[in-house]
């Protein structure tokens, strides 16, 4: 009924496809913080492919994501819903998770398919695959396909979670079936190494959980059996994603396409292609951090080649802020004064501005100004909404939608950016800190924290005991939205 509802809104809005209606790429990094590019005063890594977007479009100060982490975020950005609304988008989902997303819901992806558009997926999914517990060794029915991409090459969960496979179009990439696959996160299956089992074979140090089975000499979160010939081989990820991207806007040149690339850089494990070893001055995330930037070099390229980047919106931002060390050997100490999250506080997995507060770039040539930096407070989760906007179609009336329209913040340099937004730590039932002007207010304990972020951008001073009235006010205003939970 819902896709009825959003097919009936186009056809009111906007009867036929005009000419001028952009192409949409959504570029999402993973784990990439508010100081890790050299256009927000990164010096020991240089980003002149991401830089470039920000000189020919506008650089965002104060963008949020959705969440601390990336399951949450990414079913934001799909849904244009608070992931904590839904247990199965609200925490970070393993390999064999289902979908986060129902069939019948909408999302983003299938109004750009409602409005003509042709739509592909590359990259990190982390939205759960299938209907129940995911068997890889057939067709996946309930994955990108339902959530309205037309094409899909992802990744299922995380670099470093098994399964470490492809999988296209519903099916793994490379497919043995007299080698299937076997997933288990509970105890070890098969005969390979696992964990420190075999320190000689390893390529990083694991830590924190990190201690499954070993593939490409890097011990994973899970154990895996089968799938030999389709497993990546992670120095390969950037290229092998970057081809396909690539690829997808060739194919769908002629016509209006949105391509969402979600990178796998820089997520956990850092095992940049040994070309960009040494690129930058800051060790194993640096030289990561050029990898990302050579693939969003080669993006910019395919759509100029193709004769669209005039009338192509790209956008460029991270599912979460960055955190220093992630599960493996510690790279801080290659990091030579490096910040990855600027002058914020907090990291990914927490709900100060260094968890959520993230790079965000866009660029329209056709639209927006060019070389501009926007102080609007905007988050990612109202892209759905202001592609609506842009598209001129009617969002469906009952969809209990939190996405709102602030196309004019993101595309015209606008300052109708939010008033108001809540931030999620991740989990069904995790702490929410509220953003209101210029105050935020976050959990702590059993009490709360108070910022004034115009005058406190580095969260030092709390103001929670001078200014209680404040603080009842945010907190009564956060649960009309969120009611806590008993």
């Amino acid at each position: 009924m819902l896709l009825s509802l959003l097919a009936i809104g186009l056809a009111s809005s906007q009867p036929s496809i005009q000419p001028e209606r952009p192409n949409v790429v959504f570029i999402l990094a993973d784990d990439i913080g508010y100081g890790d590019l050299s256009c927000y005063g990164a010096t020991k890594v240089k980003t002149p492919n991401l830089d470039s977007i920000a000189k020919n479009g506008v650089r965002f100060t104060d963008a949020h994501s959705a969440a601390t982490v990336c399951t949450p975020t990414r079913y934001s950005l799909m849904t244009g819903e608070y992931s904590f609304r839904k247990p199965g988008g609200a925490g970070i989902l393993s390999g064999v998770a289902p979908s986060a997303i129902a069939k019948d819901q909408p999302t983003m992806p299938k109004m750009f398919q409602a409005a003509g558009y042709r739509t592909g997926v590359v990259g990190k999914w982390h939205l759960g695959l299938g209907e129940g517990r995911t068997d890889y060794n057939k067709l996946i029915t309930l994955g990108p396909k339902e959530v309205g991409f037309d094409e899909s090459f992802v990744i299922p969960a995380t670099g470093d979670r098994v399964p470490c496979v492809f999988v296209e179009n519903g099916r793994v990439a490379g497919y043995d079936p007299a080698d299937p696959i076997e997933l288990n996160y509970q105890k070890k299956i098969g005969d390979e190494p696992a964990g420190l089992e075999r320190p000689e074979l390893l390529k990083i140090k694991p830590v924190q959980g990190h201690l499954g089975t070993v593939i490409n000499g890097v011990s994973r979160i899970g154990f895996m059996t089968g799938g030999k010939k389709a497993r990546w081989v992670d120095e390969d990820i950037a290229d092998t994603l970057t081809s396909k991207a690539v690829g997808f806007i060739k194919s769908n040149k002629s016509k209006p396409f949105f391509l969402y690339l979600a990178t796998h850089d820089v997520h956990a494990p850092l095992l940049p292609n040994p070309r960009f070893n040494g690129k930058s001055q800051c060790g194993l995330r640096g030289d990561t951090i050029s990898e990302l930037d050579w693939t969003v070099g080669e993006v910019l390229k395919a759509l100029k080649d193709a004769k669209v980047d005039k009338n192509t919106i790209v956008i460029f931002s991270s599912d979460n802020g960055a955190v220093d060390q992630d599960g493996y050997e510690d790279p801080r100490e290659n990091l030579n004064g490096h910040k990855v999250n600027g002058a914020l506080r907090g990291t990914k997995y927490e709900l100060y501005e260094g968890g959520h507060r993230v790079p965000l770039l866009v660029s329209w040539p056709a639209q927006t100004a060019r070389g501009k930096t926007s102080a609007a407070m905007v988050t990612q989760t109202d892209f759905f909404a202001s592609f609506g906007k842009i598209l001129g179609v009617n969002l469906p009336s009952g969809a209990n939608l939190d996405s709102r329209d602030t196309s004019e913040a993101f595309f015209k340099l606008g300052r109708n950016g939010r008033e108001s937004v809540v931030h999620h730590l991740g989990g069904f039932n995790s702490p929410l800190a509220y953003r209101e002007g210029d105050f935020v207010l976050v959990p702590k304990g059993k009490g709360w924290e108070l910022f004034n972020l115009a005058k406190d951008l580095g969260q030092k001073t709390d103001l929670a005991a001078s200014m209680p009235e404040k603080v009842e006010a945010m907190k009564e205003k956060l649960y009309s939205i969120a009611p806590p939970k008993a």
